[in-house]
């Protein structure tokens, strides 16, 4: 039997908690197709140890953007990403990351592009305290109503009580909510200064594009008439300024001054449908 048909299955714990249907219809159609060997963390070190030990089998993340983003750290942080290529079967409240890069939604139908699928090649981002990100970095973090998640992402139920509550506690008059306040950033693309501190900015994003290059977009604050977007493409990006947060994919970073994300060309794999 292949090394391709042999896999280490590590399914996340709040997965297990908050839909056991999904992973277990995943459980039965990876096991149908490979060698499978299961592992239950029950943390995050636990995870960490499980994929340190998975020798010549396959990763396989059943679990949320959070797990994916976990397995894809520990592996550069091994330098293992260049070995092997990452699976995922997302399960979860929490699977905007996986679906933008391309995995399956549905428990059937991730598990079968884990069995049947190429390895495709991906930019990350790795910042200078070894950070990575997969998807959009963006300064400040999304807050919860806009990125629709929750610090309770993985408990539907308690969004649902959450609801219900706001529902009694509503106002008669509704005000809306003030934005966040403009950040006084210096934003730095390959060394030339695309803002500067003396320019208040609404927010930052950064992502993996094409050729290693990032795409980086700079929102200047509005006076009076909407203020153009800037855009420019580099492969690295310097942050600084007042402490700030930063959001990379599903986990929020900082408070920190100044930070720095340069591109790794093909730098992970990810089995995505042919």
């Amino acid at each position: 039997m292949s090394a391709r048909d042999q896999l280490l299955v590590v399914i996340d714990p709040v997965a297990r908690r908050t839909d056991g249907e999904s992973v277990r219809i995943a459980k039965d159609v990876l096991g149908a197709g490979a060698a499978v060997r299961i592992c239950l963390p029950e943390g995050p070190e636990d995870f960490a140890k499980a994929l340190a030990r998975r020798g010549t089998r396959r990763p396989v993340v059943i679990g949320d953007d959070r797990a994916l983003l976990r397995a894809v750290t520990v592996l550069h942080r091994e330098r293992e990403l260049d070995s092997c290529a990452v699976s995922v079967v997302p399960v979860g409240a929490s699977q905007l990351l996986s679906r933008s890069l391309g995995v399956p939604a549905g428990a059937v139908a991730a598990a079968r592009a884990v069995l049947e699928g190429v390895e495709r090649r991906l930019d990350l981002l790795v910042d200078d305290s070894d950070g990575v990100v997969l998807g959009t970095l963006r300064i400040p973090p999304v807050t919860a109503s806009a990125s629709g998640s929750t610090a309770v992402d993985g408990h539907p139920w308690l969004r649902t009580c959450q609801s219900f509550v706001r529902t009694l506690t509503r106002p008669s008059r509704v005000a809306s909510a003030p934005g966040p306040a403009p950040a006084r950033l210096r934003v730095e693309a390959d060394g030339v200064v695309v803002v500067d501190l003396d320019q208040p900015v609404e927010g930052v994003s950064v992502r993996p594009g094409a050729d290693g290059l990032a795409e980086v977009e700079v929102r200047p604050t509005s006076v009076g008439a909407a203020a153009e977007a800037l855009r420019v493409r580099a492969r690295t990006i310097t942050v600084s300024g007042p402490d700030f947060r930063y959001r990379a994919d599903a986990m929020v970073g900082g408070p920190v001054r100044t930070r720095t994300w340069a591109v790794r060309t093909d730098a992970w794999g990810l089995m995505l449908p042919r």
